[in-house]
């Protein structure tokens, strides 16, 4: 409701009562987790085999292991229970500005106003003169909110450093690690190999920027599609054009996305009202899923539905497994969306009727890679250098706004001539309370994905029962465990995320050798 309409009341008011519910639920978890914690070792491990519980052990270890790292049961409950008017309060008080804001465009010598997920549309349209001028008001309209944006992070931020402190983690990495069932060292690895490779992808956007008569691309400019014509698909034909290329890799997955459209559940209309960003939710007692997203006809726009699709497809997999087994971080969630996100713009690439449109197609793919490479990595420097000045007071704006500057001189390598300071104000993902650092498992999910990815090619259609074996695991073992089991490698050294990123760089390589001569 709220995000169909940010203008719906009766929604924020629904939320808020969720939130109250959600807060409850914690703090019975909190409960049983801390019971967990006063069963004595020995007794522990003896639980284990009895056939019925040695299925949970991985989850339940987990959860006692992570109530052992906390506060008392009362002390915990007491944290759940300030958070529905502290710390949640503040992630549903962003919503709600966001929901007022209104960036104003011409079009037709008519001014529309529209709501950011329209106005964030406007990013990918050939015409510059409509990016740049959609950016002017984009920035503008952020700008107008920036003190009670700037207000509403550093309280966010704010609460959830003081609980760090009274559980005594220093590391604001912690949680979000444990989160995503991964180690440090993976972590670092994965960013170090990307850093020691981003020279190919500057290359590229130098490429595109002389190819669009730039002599540097600006931030408005990333999304914009290269070539004279747009590619351009109905609602319809990119249903059928995701259908028919997950058939390929397998009938299930074809199956499941015929279902979710046949069934309608998917919102995709592209109106005003709508908040921005897509997303896909799941409703386990009668197993379906839900699909958000603003769909007007990009390639862009297909790629984000086959993306949502894979989230649907991941939670389908997983059925008839104990629920406790279902609960799978957002690293190995990104890595299902991705991999059917490659599947249809890997196809959108070699369908492409003629070089010009192929030029569009691959350009919209290699996008994406500058995204979850660069961006992505912007947000993870911002973030992690916002929270340590964060430990010493609040941040100012302006501090803010330096901050996200010059992550992203540092993530795009000084490759842009202009950026987007408020870029910590427009991105909800720094916002959301439920899971901190809501980045990084982005980039990990895309690369993971492109090593599974590069199997599925090996192997063909009789990959999918293998696959569907490594998603039915994303929740009952580490990330480590689950790439070893299913992929014979060791995430923690560079060798895998060294083929993961050579993968996604070969479509860098195509596109220069392409237009070498353009």
């Amino acid at each position: 409701m709220q995000a169909e309409n940010t203008d719906d009341k009766k929604a924020y008011t629904l939320d808020s009562i969720v939130t109250s519910l959600s807060a409850a639920f914690q703090t019975a978890i909190g409960t049983f987790d801390n019971t967990l914690t006063t069963i004595e070792d020995e007794i522990w491990n003896k639980l284990f085999t009895d056939e019925s519980l040695n299925e949970l052990s991985f989850v339940l270890t987990e959860r006692r292991d992570r109530a052992k790292d906390k506060l008392s049961k009362e002390e915990e409950a007491l944290i759940s229970a300030l958070g529905v008017d502290g710390y949640h309060s503040w992630g549903q008080l962003y919503d709600l500005i966001v929901s007022k804001i209104k960036v104003p465009f011409i079009e037709n010598d008519q001014e529309q106003l529209l709501s950011v997920g329209q106005a964030f549309n406007k990013f990918s349209s050939p015409d510059r003169e409509i990016r740049a001028n959609i950016f002017n008001n984009w920035e503008k309209a952020w700008g107008e909110q920036a003190d009670f944006l700037g207000k509403t992070l550093n309280h966010l931020s704010g609460f959830r450093l003081s609980v760090y402190n009274k559980r005594g983690w220093e590391n604001v990495l912690d949680e979000p690690l444990k989160i995503n069932r991964m180690k440090q060292e993976t972590l670092d690895t994965m960013w170090a190999v990307i850093s020691e490779n981003k020279q190919k992808l500057v290359e590229y956007l130098e490429r595109k920027a002389k190819l669009l008569g730039l002599k540097k691309l600006s931030w408005f400019d990333l999304d914009a599609p290269y070539g004279k014509t747009e590619t351009k698909m109905s609602y319809q034909e990119g249903a059928e054009f995701i259908e028919q290329n997950f058939s390929l890799f397998g009938e299930k997955m074809a199956s499941f996305a015929k279902k979710a459209f046949e069934e309608q559940w998917i919102e995709a209309a592209d109106r005003t009202g709508k908040a921005p960003g897509g997303f896909c939710t799941f409703f386990p007692e009668n197993e379906q899923s839900r699909i958000f997203m603003t769909y007007s006809g990009t390639p862009s726009n297909v790629s984000t539905l086959a993306h949502e699709l894979g989230h649907g497809f991941h939670t389908y997999s997983m059925r008839g497994i104990h629920n406790l087994n279902r609960m799978y971080a957002m690293n190995v969630a990104e890595t299902a969306s991705t991999f059917a996100e490659m599947i249809v713009a890997d196809a959108a690439v070699k369908n492409a009727k003629d070089e010009e449109e192929k030029l569009v197609l691959l350009d919209d793919k290699i996008q994406r890679t500058v995204a979850l490479l660069m961006n992505i990595h912007a947000r993870f420097l911002f973030e992690t250098r916002f929270y340590e000045e964060r430990k010493r007071g609040p941040v100012a704006v302006e501090r803010l706004n330096e901050l996200m500057l010059q992550a992203q001189k540092d993530a795009y390598c000084n490759a842009l001539e202009e950026y987007h300071p408020l870029f910590w104000a427009s991105k909800l993902h720094f916002f959301i309370t439920g899971v901190p650092f809501y980045n990084f498992p982005y980039t990990f999910g895309y690369l993971f994905s492109l090593g599974i990815y590069a199997q599925a090619l090996q192997e063909g259609k009789g990959y999918e029962e293998k696959y569907i074996a490594l998603l039915r695991d994303t929740a009952s073992m580490t990330v480590e465990d689950l790439a070893k089991k299913h992929l014979s490698v060791d995430i923690t050294q560079k060798d895998f995320w060294e083929k993961a990123v050579n993968i996604c760089l070969d479509d860098i390589n195509e596109f220069l050798e392409i237009t070498k001569n353009i």
